[in-house]
């Protein structure tokens, strides 16, 4: 990886877009970033790293407020590693509970497929008329 990024380069990179990346420093979920001599922004690996951190912790559904707690105690050293790990393994407790939830809800989804599937298929015929034809009534 290049030494220092762009925000247009980490946006990219990312798939945030560089208002959302300087609403993150804004709020404090970034630190403050580095600046090139003309004042651009220049993301370093470590920062890199964070952002993508950040960004489990989004898919994870983290609210924002939770992400800046947590961002605020990174920031604030090593004397606050058990608190930073009790967080995330509240939060933990919290994605495994919603992936159980969401894995009963398919299931549940899966099962009422498989009942209209079974509906859609032609039923086979009660019975064979004088002519030979199928009686085409369902039962």
């Amino acid at each position: 990886m290049e030494t220092h990024l762009s925000i247009d380069e980490v946006a990219k990179r990312t798939g945030l877009t560089a208002h959302t990346l300087r609403y993150y420093e804004r709020i404090g979920l970034i630190a403050p970033i580095g600046r090139a001599a003309g004042g651009q922004r220049r993301y370093a690996a470590s920062d890199m790293a964070w952002i993508e951190f950040l960004l489990r912790l989004r898919t994870t559904r983290m609210p924002i407020g939770k992400m800046q707690t947590f961002a605020k105690l990174r920031g604030a050293g090593d004397s606050t590693v058990k608190d930073r790990r009790q967080m995330l393994e509240g939060h933990l407790t919290q994605v495994l509970a919603e992936i159980e939830a969401m894995q009963q809800a398919a299931n549940a989804l899966q099962s009422k497929i498989e009942h209209y599937r079974s509906l859609e298929q032609p039923s086979a015929p009660d019975s064979i008329d004088e002519e030979g034809h199928a009686d085409e009534r369902q039962r």
